[in-house]
């Protein structure tokens, strides 16, 4: 992923401007910075290039969707639709906050389906929390007339779809508030990082105030300031914020290279008439971290992949991932925590150990995804691509 490709003077110089100050903490210390403010800066490029009217940054892509989450209102026993195709964080957070998750069916969109949503739905039900997976959207439309129908809170966890839009709109602004992860394997990085955007003043204001041990950060004296809510400590540094600044204003170009490099991956790809791909609802706005497509079967689709990272051509195989896909959840099916959570007590609408998603089980099962350089030229891009459909034919 291109965090991890373009890391250079830019980012250097960013960090540097913190160092020289001393000043790593987010808050404060006004005469010492020198005028560098490194995560408010990023906050407002985040702003700027998402068209979010807030931005709040914070430690980590899960605490982004646990802000986003608790400041939508959800918490002790609520149900929430979930997806059992994401980063455990998205579910992680669900449950900490004390809710209920309740997974439903994805399609080939790889994202949570309307369809899949009304037959998980149960009277208690009050958000769906969705994932835009892979860096591309899901069926917003559809998935907002549910939501409408009946009632429910949309958060949008969209770790790794920075740079996604839908009908020129970017994801995470459909919803009550939507996140990113900047961890060290997004398409832009902090290190570490996470940032949560939203329209709405009030849900930023929770969020703000929530990440901060309940900080309300107003006046000139933290020490003094007010405290309308409890709360914990997500926030960001300074210099991981100073890395995502550099990063964010690589975005356009890192956006540029990584369509002309999957369009070259899918088009060589399509003279495999048995593969199928991901179902993209706007592909204007896939956000061209992978190219997504389907084996005629599962089994074709491991042993594929096996073969493709023998060779050196590295894919992912989410079906047998361990924290990407719902199969090896065992800690999940089992409900294994440390300490007690209220998901441990109280009722569940469904039994963990035994979910039957049958439609999430072929989809996943028959997924194979290659991941899209931002660094590689179009002849390296070009010459990966027809060893790629060499070992894939033998295989369908």
């Amino acid at each position: 992923m291109p965090g991890t490709e373009l890391f250079g003077e830019e980012e250097r110089k960013e960090v540097n401007d913190v160092l020289e100050t001393g000043v790593l903490f987010r808050y404060g210390h006004d005469a010492q910075r020198n005028g560098h403010w490194k995560t408010r800066d990023f906050e407002s490029e985040v702003a700027k290039f998402t068209g979010a009217k807030y931005a709040h940054a914070v430690s980590s892509g899960t605490a982004a969707i646990t802000c986003a989450l608790a400041a939508a209102g959800i918490g002790y026993g609520d149900e929430v639709i979930c997806t059992p195709y994401t980063f455990m964080a998205t579910n992680e957070a669900v449950m900490f906050l004390g809710a209920i998750p309740i997974f439903a069916e994805i399609d080939e969109t790889l994202c949570l389906s309307a369809e899949g949503i009304e037959k998980a739905l149960t009277p208690n039900t009050k958000a769906v929390c969705l994932v835009h997976m892979c860096g591309a959207a899901a069926d917003l439309d559809a998935i907002q007339a549910v939501c409408k129908k009946h009632n429910l809170i949309l958060v949008e966890d969209a770790g790794q779809a920075l740079g996604a839009f839908y009908k020129g709109k970017h994801v995470g602004l459909f919803g009550v508030a939507g996140a990113f992860s900047f961890d060290f394997f997004k398409i832009a990085t902090c290190g570490e990082g996470g940032v949560m955007i939203t329209d709405n003043e009030e849900t930023y204001k929770k969020a703000d105030t929530y990440s901060d041990h309940g900080h309300d950060h107003i006046g000139s004296n933290r020490g003094m300031e007010n405290h309308p809510y409890l709360g914990l400590n997500y926030r960001i540094g300074e210099m991981n914020a100073a890395v995502g600044l550099a990063q964010m204003r690589k975005l356009d170009v890192i956006l540029k290279t990584q369509k002309r490099n999957k369009k070259i991956i899918k088009d060589a790809l399509k003279n495999i008439p048995e593969l199928t791909f991901r179902h993209l609802i706007d592909e204007e706005g896939d956000s061209c971290t992978f190219v997504n497509f389907f084996m005629p079967t599962q089994k074709k689709a491991q042993v594929a992949a096996a073969d493709l990272g023998a060779n050196g051509i590295g894919v992912a195989y989410w079906y047998t991932n361990m924290y990407h896909f719902i199969n090896q959840w065992d800690h999940v099916h089992n409900l294994s925590t440390i300490s007690k959570i209220p998901v441990n007590v109280l009722p569940l609408p469904q039994d963990y150990s035994n979910l039957e998603l049958p439609k999430s089980q072929d989809v996943v099962g028959r997924l194979i995804s290659v991941g899209v350089s931002a660094k590689k030229s179009a002849q390296e891009v070009e010459e990966m691509s027809a060893k790629l459909v060499s070992i894939i034919k033998k295989h369908v």
